[in-house]
């Protein structure tokens, strides 16, 4: 259950709410913290843009996770700049089961990180719904511990001891969605490489692509289809540990474990269906088939699938932002509920 406040100044379009958060995932079980958001615009003259959002979130779990973060989308006036950030700490045990995804389950083993990341996206706008950006990621792993002598040093994962990383790249984006927590109706398509090296003072060389193609689709005036394919790719052979692609989580793959299946590249489909109900109610079905692999080929047979249903809660009706409760199913023992903020995409 969320509590809020609300803050609302009427002219600038501004509203902020700030409440306690109970979260689930199959990595986290369950965790406690609090949350806020805050919807505005830049410009109050300004009808065109979007609205912006800032989002900040501390959560502590029951597996003795701590995650916090702050994310957001500001939409200068006429949306000729957009600005995407996330600031984040983590600390947090976790499960490896090896590179490859054909690892078996026996083979997990814990480990755990303290982490520092930063992501850094302007775009400016080349015309309606065009946009060209650039962007700065800085990861900085500080302390790792694992099983000496396990899965870590047999495959010599890159990164394992610690590590920091700095890059920067180019993206071309095209996005013509009407909301930016839960669009009923266009389009998004954004490819971008970044790239790092030691010129940039990261400590590995390796240059990361990634093509996110999404399209809501209106079913009725209720209802409305979300489709997504997401490919996350990686060229060199110095791609340190969290940076590699990982299959499963919250947004992506649900009823996976994140990093279930790990390696240099992913390519991901999902589906999903969201009906209002009634009220501040809805409920959504999806289904996801996807991969990993360390050189961009993958096998029909060795795909992997989950689907699954929810339930969503309306916690700001205007601005469309959810708290969602999901049940992801995959084969075997991949299967897990998520209580979120947001949808998945």
């Amino acid at each position: 259950m969320t509590m809020s406040y609300a803050q609302t100044d009427s002219a600038k379009k501004r509203q902020i709410l700030v409440f306690p958060v109970l979260t689930r995932s199959i990595e986290t079980s369950w965790s406690f913290g609090a949350a806020g958001t805050s919807t505005f615009r830049l410009s109050a003259s300004d009808t065109i843009s979007r609205t912006s959002n800032v989002q900040a979130i501390f959560l502590y779990s029951l597996k003795k996770q701590l995650v916090t973060a702050i994310n957001g989308a500001q939409y200068f006036k006429n949306e000729q700049y957009v600005l995407n950030e996330q600031i984040s700490f983590s600390s947090f045990p976790d499960k490896f089961w090896g590179l490859g995804n054909q690892t078996p389950d026996q083979a997990a083993e814990p480990y755990d990180f303290q982490q520092f990341y930063t992501y850094l996206h302007l775009m400016r706008q080349l015309g309606k719904g065009m946009f060209i950006g650039a962007l700065y990621e800085y990861q900085n792993l500080l302390e790792t511990n694992y099983k000496a002598g396990g899965i870590f040093d047999q495959e010599q994962v890159v990164g394992r001891k610690g590590y920091h990383i700095s890059g920067f790249g180019l993206s071309f984006t095209f996005d013509t969605r009407n909301n930016a927590f839960a669009p009923n109706k266009g389009n998004f398509a954004q490819i971008y490489f970044n790239h790092f090296s030691p010129i940039f003072g990261s400590e590995h060389r390796y240059t990361n692509i990634v093509v996110d193609l999404r399209k809501y689709i209106p079913i009725s005036k209720k209802g409305v289809l979300a489709l997504q394919a997401y490919s996350f790719n990686n060229t060199g052979n110095d791609v340190p540990l969290r940076s590699l692609a990982t299959l499963g989580g919250m947004n992506s793959m649900r009823g996976y474990y994140d990093g279930r299946y790990r390696d240099k590249n992913q390519l991901v489909f999902q589906a999903e269906f969201r009906q209002h109900l009634f009220k501040r109610f809805g409920m959504v079905a999806f289904g996801n088939i996807g991969d990993v692999s360390h050189n961009l080929s993958y096998k029909l047979a060795d795909l992997k699938y989950t689907f699954g249903a929810g339930l969503r809660y309306a916690i700001n009706k205007s601005e469309k932002l959810n708290i969602r409760l999901d049940y992801g199913i995959g084969p075997g023992k991949n299967q897990g509920l998520y209580f979120e903020l947001g949808e998945a995409f």
